[in-house]
């Protein structure tokens, strides 16, 4: 007899289950209201679940089959060491990759992750495992995460914190030998933090996530690792020496030696600085040998084009917790705080983490094209004797995971049009050819089937709102129309808004009952982000007007699975960062592989993808000194585009009913950036172009992991 929850358990034991779909399958057929209730995850659905509700499904050999099934692809995909990685990186296996990020997005039910960043940490985690990446990815257990946000009747957000409970969630603590809860101590002026660590498994990946929530003394007691970017300037500062210090320290508690540190974003700078304090203390080097060594090893990949996005802190506050460490690396005050300065002679600059990292690290690279000229530019002064073209400052484009983001139906398109190994074959261009043999019936037939599904979401997700404020309920949405989808955080630079800046030419584009077009938000504010909390409340405030009301749309708590159903039931996805403040935009790649066409202005990805026919692009590139100026010019060309290529082209149809040039311009999308704006060919250039060179500096220092 098949024990149903004992295999139902062990597919939820590793995060695969986030990207095959049939896993979700099995547990949403067994109670679906049950697994929307607690966001999709299966530890807390197997903690809820009315076991009758699970021995029913014995009674249907079909599930039982489907169940068996699972469990063998997913011990198949753990043993099988017949990989990408086995034949181009087989050195990585003795030195793995130690990836740290402040946030990783793997699913929506473990919410340690805000957006973009800790999405594309995720990613990258799933692609490193489907390609046999030894990988160990480090960041903190957010007791609270970030926050659930609620709009109000009047637009406002309101953040709602709620703890997590941890047997709920898909995560497990570390134990030792006696079987007590591994935990370690590191050391700040203040005393010792305790450490308690915890991991999940991704394919075959592992994340340690490191916990200073419990049995934490002091005034930290419940703040430390509490919440995502939460607290004052200390309480962030202490977070990133657990994040470096403490995560660097834990990896070798573990009898993990990596062979390549890679920083995703600042946060995570000091990790370079212990695994230079070890390695001082075990070689008995001064620290410039020691640093010298860890830099050979250590990648950098920043983020953030916005100055103010940077970690600063003060020089008494850097002293304050970097005491400890700053004597085991034999430094002094003076020469610690140079190393988080671009001068490090001047004493009122402050300690800047991105600053540390550049200068730990052996290569540092920005996530898209532009972006990778935008940091150039940005930290030129770090060498000062060179041009911004001479900065050595490159980039590796983002990547999107495809098997997370992609609909199972469109996942069973691309078999049947691209082949039943489609998968293992994503980088190939010429395998994306193949698509413009796709009957273009069939690909517009399903995008409608994919929009109705999207729109029932929508419609669910503003109903439950209504009700909660008693308010009137949302009539159902209309799946004739032209459906553009806005998603990502609300904060100024990324122009939310945009859209808005003439009302009257808004208006009259949504007022046509012949072309009929409907208009979905959704996104979040950070806290204390006041600026973007204005945007949101003043598109809220749009949606209520007469003129708009019924045609735009804001739906609140954007998270994964959100994204997901907007993603793959959007005809369009809007972007309008003011150039060149967008990194690289990531959402817009999720789009494509779900037949999703884009529009954006031509930053980050879009400045080095868009071709003129695979897609659609506003602004023309151009930026100008003044933002006011730059944004009224950027707003007349997005109604110009929307006015004389989006809406013809969607509402103009061929004799079978279809819009030709529109699905011509998805097939175009598909050929020519599908095989290029995946996380595959995002980590396989990490892998060759920064982790092989760095692990083979480090054979005679650390022996390979046991």
């Amino acid at each position: 007899m098949i024990p149903l929850r004992e295999r139902l358990a062990e597919l939820a034991g590793n995060l695969r289950w986030t990207w095959n779909g049939e896993f979700d399958h099995l547990f949403r057929d067994i109670d679906v209201d049950l697994w929307r209730k607690v966001n999709h995850s299966p530890t807390a659905f197997l903690a809820e679940v009315d076991p009758r509700k699970i021995e029913a499904q014995r009674a249907d050999p079909r599930y039982c089959m489907r169940l068996e099934r699972a469990c063998h692809s997913l011990r198949d995909y753990l043993a099988s060491d017949r990989h990408w990685a086995l034949w181009s990186a087989p050195g990585l296996a003795a030195r793995p990759v130690a990836y740290f990020s402040a946030e990783f997005g793997l699913h929506e039910s473990l919410p340690i992750y805000s957006g973009g960043l800790g999405v594309l940490a995720g990613d990258h985690l799933k692609s490193s495992s489907d390609l046999g990446v030894p990988i160990w990815g480090v960041s903190l257990l957010y007791r609270e995460g970030y926050f659930y946000q609620h709009i109000s009747a009047d637009g406002s957000q309101e953040e709602v914190y709620t703890d997590l409970d941890l047997r709920r969630v898909p995560v497990e603590p570390l134990l030792d030998g006696h079987g007590n809860h591994r935990k370690i101590e590191i050391l700040v002026n203040s005393g010792s933090i305790p450490i308690f660590l915890w991991h999940t498994r991704i394919g075959r990946a592992r994340l340690l996530l490191l916990d200073c929530c419990e049995g934490l003394d002091g005034t930290h007691r419940n703040t430390l690792t509490r919440r995502l970017y939460g607290g004052d300037q200390r309480n962030r500062l202490l977070q990133e020496v657990v994040l470096g210090v403490g995560g660097y320290q834990a990896l070798r508690a573990l009898g993990v030696h990596p062979g390549v540190l890679h920083l995703n974003e600042g946060h995570c700078a000091f990790a370079a600085l212990e695994a230079a304090a070890q390695i001082k203390e075990e070689r008995g080097l001064s620290f410039e040998e020691a640093v010298q060594i860890v830099r050979g090893r250590t990648l950098f990949t920043t983020h953030t084009p916005v100055v103010a996005g940077h970690d600063r802190f003060s020089s008494d506050l850097v002293e304050e917790h970097l005491e400890p460490l700053r004597r085991r690396l034999g430094l002094a005050v003076p020469q610690l705080l140079g190393l988080g300065r671009v001068n490090p002679q001047d004493e009122s600059e402050s300690f800047c983490m991105t600053v540390l990292a550049v200068k730990l690290a052996n290569q540092t690279n920005a996530v898209s094209s532009l972006h990778a000229h935008t940091s150039r530019t940005m930290w030129q002064s770090l060498w000062p004797d060179r041009n911004v073209h001479q900065v050595p400052i490159g980039h590796v484009t983002n990547g999107v995971h495809v098997p997370s983001w992609i609909a199972l139906d469109m996942a069973e398109l691309f078999r049947r049009s691209l082949g039943e190994d489609w998968l293992l074959k994503l980088c190939r261009p010429e395998l994306w050819d193949k698509i413009h043999q796709c009957d273009p019936f069939e690909l517009w037939d399903l995008k409608c089937l994919l929009k109705q599904k999207n729109l029932t979401f929508v419609e669910r997700r503003l109903h439950q709102r209504e009700e909660r404020l008693n308010v009137p309920l949302t009539p159902p949405l209309n799946p004739a129309a032209l459906t553009i989808g806005f998603a990502r955080r609300f904060v100024e630079y990324k122009r939310a808004d945009l859209i808005f800046h003439d009302l009257d030419r808004l208006a009259r584009l949504l007022g046509d009952s012949d072309k009929p077009i409907q208009i979905l938000f959704s996104g979040k504010a950070h806290p204390n982000d006041h600026h973007g909390k204005a945007i949101l409340r003043r598109i809220y405030q749009f949606t209520q007007e007469p003129r708009f009301k019924g045609k735009i749309f804001l739906i609140e708590n954007h998270d994964m699975n959100m994204s997901r159903h907007l993603l793959q039931g959007c005809d369009l996805w809007l972007n309008t960062p003011r150039k060149p403040l967008e990194a690289c935009g990531t959402s817009g790649q999720k789009a494509i592989f779900n037949a999703t066409l884009n529009l954006s202005t031509l930053d980050g990805w879009w400045a080095e993808a868009y071709d003129g026919k695979n897609g659609y692009a506003f602004g023309g590139g151009q930026t100008h000194a003044d933002p006011a100026v730059q944004d009224e010019r950027d707003a007349a060309s997005l109604y110009e585009v929307l006015e004389g290529e989006v809406i013809p082209e969607f509402f103009e149809r061929s004799a079978g009913g279809i819009p030709a040039k529109w699905v011509g311009r998805i097939q175009r999308a598909l050929a020519t950036l599908a095989w290029r704006y995946n996380s595959d060919r995002m980590v396989m250039d990490y892998v060759t172009g920064c982790y092989l060179p760095a692990s083979g500096s480090l054979t005679s220092f650390f022996p390979p992991s046991p």
